[in-house]
């Protein structure tokens, strides 16, 4: 089973609704994380390194713990609600290329 981590800046709107989506497949395991100092569920070298999919920002901060892991950049600007309906095609269009 794949463990996939979803990452944005504040860990609000894009992340959290893409883990809810993907959360009921039952060929993956999934979580979310922000990378901003304020963040409820920040990123961590425990999430980076439990996640085998993750970019630049990522490659810098947590670059030993990226040794497994690839990173996917879905470039989803940060202007959706959380659960938001457009966001949530956008989602799977985007990650279902790499996920099936």
């Amino acid at each position: 089973m794949k463990n996939v981590l979803f990452v944005c800046s504040q860990n609000r709107l894009r992340s959290p609704t893409a883990e809810r989506v993907f959360s009921k497949r039952q060929d993956i395991e999934v979580a979310s994380a922000g990378t901003n100092h304020d963040v409820d569920t920040p990123l961590t070298h425990e999430l980076v390194a439990w996640a085998d999919m993750h970019r630049t920002k990522l490659q810098k901060k947590f670059k030993a713990s990226l040794t497994k892991a690839r990173v996917i950049c879905l470039d989803i600007p940060d202007n959706y609600e959380f659960m938001d309906l457009e966001l949530i095609e956008l989602l799977k269009a985007r990650v279902s290329r790499y996920l099936g």
